[in-house]
């Protein structure tokens, strides 16, 4: 009779203890569950910053545009937009063609990547300065140009260097092939010096800030683009 109640206790006994491992059992697994809690979020923080970083960074925003200019910066400015809006147009004529040999249409495309944004880049700055988009001759507000008034690779009046004439520009839309890679690069080669020669002047010249930034701008990829253009020419003539 006394073996019942001494089982009795060690069964009550057994079980508080089974009970208490448990509670301590979880108390420490919920204790380090929590102690992981930061480490993990910390690692799926970085994990999401790791993917973000990834991604391609937005390009960093222009400059803002001062008003501070001068006479230099404004023509500069003008007379580069129709010297631009050429080059472009050229470019375009020869994306239309059949069977462009790709080294002629990787140029082509690159030259209107980077002229059609610094034609907008220009007219921003001479709404900022308060000045007109086009000069007086040379063009229209509507964005006609008048190639013949520009002059062709003039250095004086408002005629600006390397501008092709109607004549030039009928001839590159009319020609195919070999010879209108060849024409395409010939006439590109001689605007790129004229905007060259544009743009040093802005830089020795200009006030503004940013007007003097685009001109180098200007020089540095056009100069690039004039090697590149040498040694096209040379494969094709070889």
């Amino acid at each position: 009779m006394k073996r019942i109640p001494t089982l009795t206790t060690l069964a009550l006994v057994s079980t508080l203890a089974m009970a208490g491992c448990g509670t301590a059992g979880e108390q420490t697994t919920g204790s380090a569950a929590e102690s992981a809690s930061p480490t993990a979020a910390a690692g799926a923080q970085t994990g999401t910053a790791a993917a973000g970083s990834t991604g391609s960074a937005s390009p960093a925003s222009e400059e803002p545009i001062t008003e501070e200019h001068n006479d230099a910066d404004t023509m500069f400015a003008q007379m580069m937009i129709p010297h631009h809006q050429q080059a472009v147009e050229m470019s375009e004529m020869m994306l239309a063609k059949d069977n462009l040999d790709p080294q002629i249409q990787e140029l082509a495309n690159k030259i209107v990547a980077a002229q059609g944004p610094e034609i907008d880049r220009l007219e921003q700055m001479l709404e900022v300065w308060g000045e007109p988009t086009m000069m007086e001759s040379g063009g229209t507000e509507s964005g006609g140009m008048d190639h013949e008034s520009m002059g062709h690779g003039s250095d004086s009046g408002t005629g600006m260097k390397g501008m092709m004439t109607d004549e030039d520009m009928d001839q590159l839309e009319a020609a195919e092939g070999d010879e209108a890679s060849e024409l395409f690069l010939t006439q590109m080669t001689a605007h790129h010096r004229g905007a060259i020669d544009m743009a040093k002047e802005e830089v020795a010249n200009g006030q503004n800030p940013q007007a003097i930034a685009m001109a180098q701008k200007v020089i540095d990829d056009q100069e690039a683009e004039i090697a590149e253009m040498d040694a096209l020419l040379q494969q094709l003539q070889s």
